[in-house]
Order: C-alpha cells, then structure tokens, then sequence
C-alpha cells in the first residue's frame, strides 16, 4: 500500500482508502477469532485426553463457542466478499463510464485500444 491508495488488483484497480481500512478491520477481527479458537482446540484437546468427567462436560460448551466462532468467521468472509465485489463493480462502472438503462439492464461501450477494439458490457448484480 502506497499513501491512500491501494493498487495491484485486476488490472490497476484502485480502491481508496476507507475500502482498505474496512478490509483490514474484517482481517483483524478474523484472524482474532481464529487466534481465539487455536486456544479452544488446544483446551478441547487437553480436556478430552485428561478423561476428567468435569473437563469432558466443559468441552460442551467450549465445543458450542468453537462453532460460534466459526460462523462469525463465515459471515467475516461473506461481508468482506460482498464488499469486495460491490468495490470492484462500482470501481469498473466508473473506469468504463458504462450506464444502466431505466430498464435496469446494462449498456454496452465500445473501447479502443491500440489497433484493437473491446466491447464492455456492465451488469448490475443483486
């Protein structure tokens, strides 16, 4: 990452600066959980190797928190793919100066480049 911007996606892509911060965030806050539940396992672990009866019925509830960690982890990486798709539309919609047409489906541009000739075509994904 270079000042406010971060480049090297697709072809050049830029995403400003909020975009970034809001991606590290997720990653902080993923990789916390995931740190949280390398320690659960290991307790988990310890736990059922020990045979103790009252570590083994601990193991309920810190085998209930494991997976409520992983679905917070699931949800983590579908809102950052979700962001990350909305990003990236919305950064090609302005590079491409492609519009939706009122019917709601999507105009076709004409680029030039070099000796050759691309046609775009931008969709607007639910």
């Amino acid at each position: 990452m270079e000042g406010s911007i971060f480049t090297g996606i697709g072809n050049g892509t830029q995403l400003d600066t909020k975009v970034v911060q809001t991606f590290q965030k997720s990653f902080v806050q993923v990789q916390d959980i995931l740190d949280q539940n390398r320690l659960l396992i290991n307790e988990i672990n310890q736990n059922h190797e020990s045979k103790i009866p009252d570590n083994l019925s601990r193991n309920v509830g810190l085998i209930r928190e494991l997976n409520s960690n992983i679905r917070r982890v699931v949800d983590l990486y579908a809102d950052l793919s979700s962001s990350f798709s909305r990003s990236m539309e919305a950064s090609s919609e302005a590079e491409s100066g492609g519009t939706l047409k009122s019917d709601g489906k999507s105009s076709e541009k004409r680029i030039r480049s070099g000796d050759h000739s691309f046609l775009l075509v931008d969709s607007l994904k639910s």
